[in-house]
Protein backbone atom coordinates (compact mmCIF):
# COMPACT_ATOMS: atom_id res chain seq x y z
CA UNK A 1 0.00 0.00 0.00
CA UNK A 2 2.92 2.77 0.74
CA UNK A 3 4.60 2.19 -2.30
CA UNK A 4 1.69 2.29 -4.49
CA UNK A 5 0.89 5.54 -2.62
CA UNK A 6 4.34 6.06 -3.03
CA UNK A 7 3.97 5.93 -6.98
CA UNK A 8 0.61 7.48 -6.99
CA UNK A 9 2.47 10.95 -5.94
CA UNK A 10 5.55 10.78 -8.11
CA UNK A 11 2.79 10.14 -11.50
CA UNK A 12 0.85 13.25 -10.25
CA UNK A 13 3.85 15.51 -9.19
CA UNK A 14 3.13 17.59 -12.15
CA UNK A 15 -0.15 18.42 -11.76
CA UNK A 16 0.94 20.34 -8.48
CA UNK A 17 4.14 21.61 -9.78
CA UNK A 18 4.80 24.58 -7.45
CA UNK A 19 2.45 24.12 -5.09
CA UNK A 20 3.12 23.85 -1.52
CA UNK A 21 2.25 21.07 0.48
CA UNK A 22 -0.21 21.42 3.00
CA UNK A 23 -1.61 18.95 5.56
CA UNK A 24 -5.47 17.64 6.12
CA UNK A 25 -4.90 17.60 9.76
CA UNK A 26 -2.89 21.06 10.65
CA UNK A 27 -4.30 22.90 8.01
CA UNK A 28 -7.70 22.44 8.23
CA UNK A 29 -10.70 21.82 10.36
CA UNK A 30 -14.20 19.79 10.38
CA UNK A 31 -16.87 21.94 11.06
CA UNK A 32 -19.41 19.69 10.33
CA UNK A 33 -19.82 16.16 11.90
CA UNK A 34 -16.15 15.28 12.72
CA UNK A 35 -16.83 11.69 13.61
CA UNK A 36 -17.28 10.82 10.18
CA UNK A 37 -13.92 12.16 9.66
CA UNK A 38 -10.52 9.88 9.41
CA UNK A 39 -6.78 11.53 9.08
CA UNK A 40 -3.92 8.98 8.03
CA UNK A 41 -1.25 8.84 10.64
CA UNK A 42 0.96 11.66 9.67
CA UNK A 43 -2.40 13.90 7.91
CA UNK A 44 -1.87 14.00 4.67
CA UNK A 45 -4.71 11.56 4.02
CA UNK A 46 -8.29 12.01 4.82
CA UNK A 47 -11.50 9.52 4.36
CA UNK A 48 -14.60 11.22 5.10
CA UNK A 49 -17.98 9.29 5.33
CA UNK A 50 -21.86 9.73 4.59
CA UNK A 51 -23.59 7.85 6.82
CA UNK A 52 -27.25 8.90 6.73
CA UNK A 53 -29.41 11.50 5.24
CA UNK A 54 -28.59 13.57 7.59
CA UNK A 55 -25.05 13.03 8.84
CA UNK A 56 -21.83 13.54 6.23
CA UNK A 57 -18.59 15.09 6.70
CA UNK A 58 -17.13 18.75 5.96
CA UNK A 59 -13.56 20.06 5.88
CA UNK A 60 -12.17 23.13 5.38
CA UNK A 61 -9.17 24.55 5.63
CA UNK A 62 -8.11 27.33 8.55
CA UNK A 63 -6.62 30.14 5.88
CA UNK A 64 -8.57 31.84 3.78
CA UNK A 65 -7.31 33.87 0.48
CA UNK A 66 -7.90 36.11 -2.46
CA UNK A 67 -6.66 34.21 -5.32
CA UNK A 68 -4.20 31.16 -5.50
CA UNK A 69 -4.45 27.47 -6.35
CA UNK A 70 -5.77 24.92 -4.78
CA UNK A 71 -5.47 21.03 -5.37
CA UNK A 72 -6.16 17.59 -3.61
CA UNK A 73 -6.21 14.03 -4.83
CA UNK A 74 -9.52 12.36 -4.39
CA UNK A 75 -10.64 8.54 -4.60
CA UNK A 76 -14.65 8.77 -5.31
CA UNK A 77 -17.34 6.50 -3.61
CA UNK A 78 -17.24 2.98 -5.67
CA UNK A 79 -20.02 0.64 -6.37
CA UNK A 80 -23.64 2.07 -5.84
CA UNK A 81 -22.88 5.84 -4.98
CA UNK A 82 -26.31 7.19 -6.65
CA UNK A 83 -27.97 10.18 -4.63
CA UNK A 84 -24.22 11.12 -3.07
CA UNK A 85 -22.46 14.23 -3.47
CA UNK A 86 -18.90 14.11 -3.17
CA UNK A 87 -17.39 17.80 -3.24
CA UNK A 88 -14.44 19.83 -3.48
CA UNK A 89 -14.65 23.80 -3.77
CA UNK A 90 -13.80 26.96 -2.53
CA UNK A 91 -16.13 29.59 -1.44
CA UNK A 92 -16.98 32.85 0.62
CA UNK A 93 -19.25 33.26 3.17
CA UNK A 94 -21.71 35.84 3.91
CA UNK A 95 -24.17 37.43 1.91
CA UNK A 96 -23.51 37.69 -2.08
CA UNK A 97 -21.12 34.74 -1.80
CA UNK A 98 -18.72 33.70 -4.46
CA UNK A 99 -17.77 30.00 -4.92
CA UNK A 100 -15.88 27.87 -7.50
CA UNK A 101 -17.27 24.33 -7.55
CA UNK A 102 -16.25 20.60 -8.51
CA UNK A 103 -19.06 18.38 -7.11
CA UNK A 104 -18.60 14.66 -8.52
CA UNK A 105 -22.37 13.21 -8.41
CA UNK A 106 -22.32 9.44 -7.76
CA UNK A 107 -24.27 6.50 -9.88
CA UNK A 108 -25.58 3.44 -9.68
CA UNK A 109 -23.04 0.48 -10.19
CA UNK A 110 -21.32 0.47 -13.32
CA UNK A 111 -23.15 3.98 -14.84
CA UNK A 112 -20.16 6.67 -14.35
CA UNK A 113 -20.34 9.85 -12.00
CA UNK A 114 -20.97 13.37 -13.20
CA UNK A 115 -18.31 15.60 -13.05
CA UNK A 116 -19.99 18.80 -12.08
CA UNK A 117 -18.89 22.73 -12.09
CA UNK A 118 -20.22 25.46 -11.28
CA UNK A 119 -19.41 29.46 -10.58
CA UNK A 120 -21.15 31.82 -8.10
CA UNK A 121 -20.39 35.38 -8.19
CA UNK A 122 -21.61 38.34 -6.21
CA UNK A 123 -23.99 35.65 -5.33
CA UNK A 124 -25.10 35.10 -9.25
CA UNK A 125 -24.26 31.15 -9.75
CA UNK A 126 -26.30 28.77 -12.72
CA UNK A 127 -22.85 28.76 -14.66
CA UNK A 128 -22.93 25.06 -14.87
CA UNK A 129 -21.52 22.40 -17.52
CA UNK A 130 -20.74 18.91 -16.26
CA UNK A 131 -18.39 16.02 -17.80
CA UNK A 132 -18.44 12.51 -17.71
CA UNK A 133 -15.09 10.71 -16.64
CA UNK A 134 -12.71 9.38 -19.37
CA UNK A 135 -11.44 7.21 -16.52
CA UNK A 136 -12.90 5.25 -13.05
CA UNK A 137 -12.97 8.03 -10.96
CA UNK A 138 -13.09 5.64 -8.03
CA UNK A 139 -10.41 2.47 -8.53
CA UNK A 140 -7.93 5.33 -7.47
CA UNK A 141 -6.73 8.53 -6.71
CA UNK A 142 -6.76 11.41 -9.51
CA UNK A 143 -5.81 15.21 -9.17
CA UNK A 144 -8.49 18.02 -8.78
CA UNK A 145 -7.39 21.33 -9.04
CA UNK A 146 -9.07 24.72 -9.01
CA UNK A 147 -7.21 27.95 -10.25
CA UNK A 148 -8.27 31.67 -9.03
CA UNK A 149 -6.39 34.47 -10.87
CA UNK A 150 -7.56 37.46 -11.23
CA UNK A 151 -8.10 37.20 -15.22
CA UNK A 152 -9.58 33.72 -15.14
CA UNK A 153 -10.86 30.62 -13.12
CA UNK A 154 -9.55 26.81 -14.74
CA UNK A 155 -10.60 24.03 -13.40
CA UNK A 156 -7.94 20.80 -14.04
CA UNK A 157 -8.50 17.12 -13.80
CA UNK A 158 -4.78 15.24 -13.80
CA UNK A 159 -3.50 18.71 -14.90
CA UNK A 160 -5.68 18.62 -17.61
CA UNK A 161 -8.05 22.14 -17.83
CA UNK A 162 -11.33 20.97 -18.59
CA UNK A 163 -12.72 24.30 -18.21
CA UNK A 164 -12.39 28.34 -17.82
CA UNK A 165 -14.24 31.44 -17.11
CA UNK A 166 -12.58 34.54 -17.99
CA UNK A 167 -13.30 37.95 -15.84
CA UNK A 168 -15.74 40.27 -17.74
CA UNK A 169 -16.31 41.98 -15.26
CA UNK A 170 -16.25 45.35 -17.36
CA UNK A 171 -18.32 43.77 -19.66
CA UNK A 172 -21.16 43.44 -16.78
CA UNK A 173 -20.36 39.78 -16.20
CA UNK A 174 -20.10 39.48 -12.18
CA UNK A 175 -16.31 37.42 -11.16
CA UNK A 176 -14.88 37.03 -7.65
CA UNK A 177 -12.36 39.53 -6.81
CA UNK A 178 -12.51 40.85 -3.46
CA UNK A 179 -14.62 37.83 -1.32
CA UNK A 180 -11.88 35.84 0.87
CA UNK A 181 -12.44 32.63 -0.16
CA UNK A 182 -11.60 29.21 2.10
CA UNK A 183 -11.38 25.60 0.27
CA UNK A 184 -13.92 22.76 1.34
CA UNK A 185 -14.34 19.21 1.15
CA UNK A 186 -17.72 17.36 1.89
CA UNK A 187 -19.86 14.18 1.50
CA UNK A 188 -23.14 14.83 1.77
CA UNK A 189 -27.04 13.32 0.73
CA UNK A 190 -28.60 15.09 -2.21
CA UNK A 191 -30.99 12.13 -3.69
CA UNK A 192 -33.55 14.34 -4.33
CA UNK A 193 -31.68 15.48 -7.12
CA UNK A 194 -28.42 13.82 -7.71
CA UNK A 195 -28.69 11.07 -9.74
CA UNK A 196 -30.94 11.16 -12.82
CA UNK A 197 -32.57 14.14 -11.41
CA UNK A 198 -33.68 12.25 -8.54
CA UNK A 199 -35.28 9.48 -10.16
CA UNK A 200 -32.44 6.75 -8.67
CA UNK A 201 -32.50 7.11 -4.91
CA UNK A 202 -29.36 6.44 -2.57
CA UNK A 203 -29.75 2.38 -0.86
CA UNK A 204 -28.26 3.63 2.49
CA UNK A 205 -28.13 -0.70 3.52
CA UNK A 206 -24.65 0.74 1.12
CA UNK A 207 -23.69 3.21 3.87
CA UNK A 208 -20.98 4.17 4.87
CA UNK A 209 -20.25 6.04 1.75
CA UNK A 210 -16.40 7.20 1.86
CA UNK A 211 -14.51 9.16 -0.17
CA UNK A 212 -10.69 9.86 0.09
CA UNK A 213 -8.53 12.33 -0.44
CA UNK A 214 -4.94 12.95 -0.17
CA UNK A 215 -1.93 14.98 -0.58
CA UNK A 216 -3.73 18.53 -0.30
CA UNK A 217 -1.43 21.48 -1.82
CA UNK A 218 -2.15 25.46 -1.59
CA UNK A 219 -0.40 28.35 -3.75
CA UNK A 220 -2.64 31.28 -2.16
CA UNK A 221 -2.49 35.09 -1.18
CA UNK A 222 -3.71 34.60 2.09
CA UNK A 223 -5.66 36.46 4.12
CA UNK A 224 -4.53 37.34 7.59
CA UNK A 225 -7.93 37.17 9.47
CA UNK A 226 -7.80 40.79 10.43
CA UNK A 227 -8.94 42.00 7.21
CA UNK A 228 -5.66 41.96 5.28
CA UNK A 229 -5.75 39.71 1.61
CA UNK A 230 -1.75 39.37 0.48
CA UNK A 231 -3.73 40.09 -3.15
CA UNK A 232 -0.53 41.00 -4.92
CA UNK A 233 1.78 37.86 -4.19
CA UNK A 234 2.74 35.96 -6.82
CA UNK A 235 -0.16 33.09 -6.10
CA UNK A 236 -2.39 35.74 -8.03
CA UNK A 237 -0.33 35.21 -11.14
CA UNK A 238 -2.40 33.83 -13.84
CA UNK A 239 -0.50 30.47 -15.64
CA UNK A 240 2.19 31.26 -17.74
CA UNK A 241 3.45 34.47 -16.26
CA UNK A 242 -0.04 35.73 -16.22
CA UNK A 243 -0.55 35.46 -19.93
CA UNK A 244 -4.08 35.36 -19.14
CA UNK A 245 -4.25 32.59 -21.68
CA UNK A 246 -4.11 28.74 -21.68
CA UNK A 247 -1.00 27.28 -23.44
CA UNK A 248 -1.60 25.96 -26.92
CA UNK A 249 -1.37 22.62 -25.65
CA UNK A 250 -3.24 23.20 -22.57
CA UNK A 251 -6.00 24.51 -24.68
CA UNK A 252 -6.02 21.98 -27.13
CA UNK A 253 -6.13 19.18 -24.01
CA UNK A 254 -9.55 21.15 -23.10
CA UNK A 255 -11.19 21.77 -26.26
CA UNK A 256 -11.04 17.52 -26.85
CA UNK A 257 -12.47 17.30 -23.81
CA UNK A 258 -15.34 19.48 -23.78
CA UNK A 259 -16.04 17.84 -27.48
CA UNK A 260 -16.15 14.23 -25.81
CA UNK A 261 -17.01 14.02 -22.43
CA UNK A 262 -19.03 17.26 -21.21
CA UNK A 263 -22.58 16.58 -21.02
CA UNK A 264 -24.09 19.83 -20.37
CA UNK A 265 -23.54 23.84 -20.95
CA UNK A 266 -25.77 26.64 -19.23
CA UNK A 267 -24.65 28.29 -22.69
CA UNK A 268 -26.86 26.20 -24.83
CA UNK A 269 -29.88 25.62 -22.62
CA UNK A 270 -32.36 28.71 -22.67
CA UNK A 271 -34.53 27.07 -20.63
CA UNK A 272 -32.49 27.75 -17.87
CA UNK A 273 -31.59 31.50 -19.26
CA UNK A 274 -32.53 34.06 -16.46
CA UNK A 275 -35.28 36.43 -17.74
CA UNK A 276 -34.67 34.41 -21.20
CA UNK A 277 -31.48 35.96 -21.91
CA UNK A 278 -28.61 34.48 -23.05
CA UNK A 279 -25.73 35.15 -20.18
CA UNK A 280 -23.41 38.17 -21.46
CA UNK A 281 -20.13 35.55 -21.37
CA UNK A 282 -21.53 33.02 -23.37
CA UNK A 283 -20.51 35.57 -26.08
CA UNK A 284 -17.55 36.36 -24.83
CA UNK A 285 -14.10 34.39 -25.20
CA UNK A 286 -13.56 31.85 -22.72
CA UNK A 287 -9.95 30.44 -24.23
Amino acid sequence: MKSSRALLLVAVAAAVAGLAAANFRDDCDIPWEPQNARFTGDGNGLSMSLVSNYSGCMLRTKKQYIYGTVSTLIQLVPGNSAGTVTTYYVSSVGEYHDEIDFEFLGNETGQPYTFHTNLFADGVGHKEMQFKPWFDPTSGFHNYTISWSPCMVVWYVDSVPIRVFRNYKANGVPYPTSRPMYAYSSIWAAEDWATQGGRVKTDWSKAPFVANYDNIQLDICECSGYGGCATGCSAAAAPYNGACQLSPSELGQMQRVQSKYMIYNYCVDPKNWANGQEPAECKLSQY
